[in-house]
């Protein structure tokens, strides 16, 4: 029955997201490699705490961090809405996580917050400001730890989901670059919920929805990126997004996890390839990537994502939920989500959202 597995695969990309996180925990951000296997030993298979001192000290292993806060608030707003209605969404942040906070980076809930949040924080708790002028000139992937809820929601329905991931999204990022990124990670995900496979074929279905007007990016080359023809009318913009790019890229790095001439052994070391800090551009790459390479084994996605160093908490929760999203909740071993704090409480709202999904 499609829906069922269309259900099973939105309940993966949610909860792969929530263990992505809690995984990250423990051994978040650390760049140097040799200190990171002294404390947690040369491979980490599961939850841990994180060490004294350190990011997070005080929180215990299979706890979510401040993005998996954000990221069950956004779910149940979604949720208990029945789809994105952003003065809840907006007034959740206002109420439970704002109320949290201090504006200083080791505060909050798991005792570490975002320069993307701490930027809106200041913006909204401080100046005062509404909502819609909040935003900040952060380059991270903060915004697609929290729209991933969204694009499952709305992974049928390709227009919605690019316009409320782009609409949440930019109520605390402002740059057009990084929303383009956040948008298209969406829709990734939404193809993938639907049953696509991370591969060399997703960007032409990427932007045939482009082509048709249903994600808002321009583009001028025709099918197959041939040139146009002289003659060729400027096509109208579709959207906001000047350029089509942030869809075609993750195509190249399935085709690199594909190509057997072109090998990253052990592949956590996709982390020195694409780069272990915190930006945009250094973390699509190598989720896409592990996604692409492990499509059918989750633990591999995810544990290669964790040992890579840096911030490889984004890493996994963003490879987590693209991973979960083509093996479902099914191919998710179940250690994963028993060994989650409050796991069964997030797999009853990942099956909720998963539910509003396939009607």
């Amino acid at each position: 029955m499609p829906g069922k597995d269309i259900r099973d695969r939105a309940v993966g990309a949610v909860m792969g997201a929530f263990i992505g996180d809690g995984l990250g925990l423990g051994p978040h951000w650390y760049y140097d490699l040799d200190e990171l296997r002294r404390d947690y030993g040369d491979w980490i298979t599961d939850y841990t705490d994180p060490m004294p001192g350190r990011y997070h000290d005080g929180m215990r292993a299979g706890q979510l961090s401040q993005a998996g806060f954000i990221l069950e608030l956004t779910a149940r707003s979604l949720v208990e809405c029945g789809g994105y209605d952003e003065p809840d969404f907006c007034r959740r942040m206002d109420e439970e996580l704002f109320s949290l906070l201090d504006g200083s980076p080791v505060s909050g809930p798991g005792f570490y917050t975002s320069q993307s949040i701490r930027d809106a924080w200041r913006r909204r708790v401080r100046q005062r400001l509404p909502w819609g002028r909040t935003a900040g000139p952060a380059d991270t992937t903060e915004a697609i730890e929290r729209t991933l809820a969204i694009a499952v929601r709305y992974a049928l329905d390709p227009a919605r989901l690019a316009e409320a991931v782009s609409d949440n999204a930019a109520l605390t990022q402002n740059d057009e670059t990084v929303l383009s990124l956040t948008v298209a990670y969406g829709a990734v995900l939404g193809q993938l919920v639907q049953g696509h496979p991370l591969d060399t074929t997703i960007s032409g279905r990427l932007m045939k929805l482009v082509k048709s007007g249903a994600l808002p990016f321009h583009a001028v080359t025709r099918d197959n990126l041939q040139p146009p023809r002289p003659g060729d009318p400027d096509p109208p913009r579709a959207g906001r997004f000047a350029s089509p790019d942030a869809l075609l890229s993750p195509a190249y790095f399935a085709a690199a996890a594909e190509d057997p001439a072109v090998r990253i052994e052990p592949a956590w070391k996709v982390s020195l390839v694409y780069g272990m800090p915190c930006a945009i551009y250094h973390q699509l790459p190598a989720a896409y990537y592990l996604a692409a390479r492990f499509r059918d084994d989750f633990e591999s996605a995810v544990l290669h994502a964790v040992n890579g160093g840096g911030q490889n908490q984004a890493r996994a929760i963003l490879t987590g939920a693209l991973a979960g999203a083509q093996t479902g909740l099914s191919g998710i071993p179940w250690r994963f989500v028993d060994g989650l704090a409050r796991g069964s409480e997030l797999l009853e709202l990942a099956e909720r959202l998963a539910d509003q999904t396939v009607v």
